[in-house]
């Protein structure tokens, strides 16, 4: 279609010389997604052997990921004294619940049980709350070097990887090992469901929407962020928590699945950072929510509940030809990583670590490579070759983002090498 303009690229006013809507011709053909999912089969898809990269490098390649972002000169992570250790979002100067969460779930994926374990200790001490109306919950931000919290509110998402980072632990390692995981995962969901808007405080999931709120407060019951929704992660606590609410569980996976057909209806699959429960874009800050930083999470979020429950499939496929198509189209080596949801460039760049700019982010070619778990088009090798080929280095003008950059790399790479996994109970 030489001389047309794409329509993922009319809206930008781009011109192409190709309809990004159609496959590329690959010597490796189309991508074959599996059919059900790990937890059905007990079997997760290497998808970078699948596309002809060798066992040992690849291996390799993600112990140095892992090196770099936990153990080397630009790390993450840091130890404090002999039984505790914290994730810094550096360019930010503090730790996050975000960091911290994340970075146990590196651990309990790869077997890392001492980097679990500091981890844990450090956000008990210093991050979560110990009485009054917050009790259990956790402060979303704190100075890493004195414990004092930025703020005292949680950020919803925190508290749901704690618990599923925890049952998790609980199911690897048991509970006698000086950790009792389970009951402290119990201590989050039983104080989670106590919540009932006393001093302004609630649960982290809208009860009666069965979706997860922006903030388990007042001002952030009603509304949500698209890239909190892990639907993969309900099916866990449905399994694992044993709380007599595994009903509640799966209908919120159900639910979280249903509310992502609508946050990502656009043809581009964009959603945007905050919406509506609807999946409607939020206005915030005067300007209307669009895809940016927490939205890259979005694609990997999906391809692992394709991965490991299989559940959504058809639906699951069709998204990855979606948002796969509206970035290459952009560009494979040049996809900016900041946009409106009709794939058109926002008018206002929301800065990180002290730069305005749009540009080619580590962390978004990281989560869009992970979309090809469910790829059913040989362009979505393509999305493979680039996190393979992908560096965790400066960019050009200087920023450097270790953190963000570096754990959803991290996770990208765990996910497609087959190491992210549901980590079921021992028998």
């Amino acid at each position: 279609m030489i001389g047309t303009i794409c329509i993922f690229c009319l809206g930008a006013g781009v011109k192409s010389d190709q309809d990004c809507t159609k496959d590329i011709k690959d010597n490796r053909g189309k991508m074959k997604p599996w059919k059900k999912g790990a937890r059905e089969t007990g079997k997760y898809r290497n998808v970078f052997l699948d596309a002809g990269y060798n066992k040992a490098d690849i291996d390799s390649k993600l112990a140095k990921a892992y090196h770099d972002v936990f153990e080397g000169p630009n790390r993450v992570y840091f130890e404090v004294g002999d039984s505790m250790a914290y994730v810094s979002d550096l360019k930010n100067h503090d730790a996050r619940t975000e960091g911290l969460s994340y970075g146990m779930m590196v651990a309990v994926q790869l077997n890392k049980k001492d980097v679990f374990d500091r981890l844990w200790r450090w956000t008990q001490k210093y991050m979560q709350h110990q009485g009054g109306p917050r009790d259990a919950y956790f402060a979303w931000s704190v100075k890493p070097e004195t414990g004092k919290h930025n703020s005292e509110g949680s950020a919803s998402d925190g508290e749901l990887y704690f618990i599923t980072d925890l049952l998790f632990a609980a199911n690897r390692w048991g509970n006698n090992t000086g950790i009792n995981y389970y009951a402290e995962a119990r201590r989050i969901l039983d104080a989670m469901w106590s919540k009932n808007g006393s001093g302004g405080i609630m649960n982290v999931i809208n009860v009666e929407q069965k979706k997860i709120t922006f903030v388990p407060d007042k001002s952030g019951y009603n509304w949500t962020d698209p890239s909190y929704y892990l639907p993969a992660f309900y099916e866990v606590w449905a399994e694992y928590a044993k709380d007599g609410k595994e009903q509640f569980y799966k209908d919120c996976a159900d639910s979280a699945r249903v509310f992502l057909h609508r946050a990502c209806k656009t043809s581009t699959g964009l959603n945007a950072d905050g919406t509506e429960f609807s999946g409607v874009p939020r206005k915030q800050f005067n300007t209307i929510s669009v895809f940016r930083f927490d939205s890259w999470r979005v694609p990997m979020n999906i391809a692992m509940d394709y991965s490991w429950y299989a559940k959504d499939k058809e639906w699951q496929k069709n998204y990855a030809v979606r948002i796969q198509n509206f970035l290459f189209c952009r560009g494979i080596d040049t996809f900016e990583d900041q946009f409106n949801i009709d794939g058109t460039l926002p008018t206002y760049i929301l800065q990180a670590g002290g730069y305005r700019t749009l540009r080619h982010s580590i962390g978004l070619v990281a989560t869009s490579a992970a979309a090809s778990i469910m790829g059913t088009q040989a362009k979505s090798w393509k999305f493979i070759d680039a996190v393979w080929n992908a560096k965790l280095e400066s960019y050009s003008d200087g920023y450097f983002d270790p953190y963000y950059d570096g754990l959803l790399y991290l996770f990208s790479l765990m996910h497609l090498s087959g190491n992210y996994q549901i980590i079921t109970a021992t028998k």
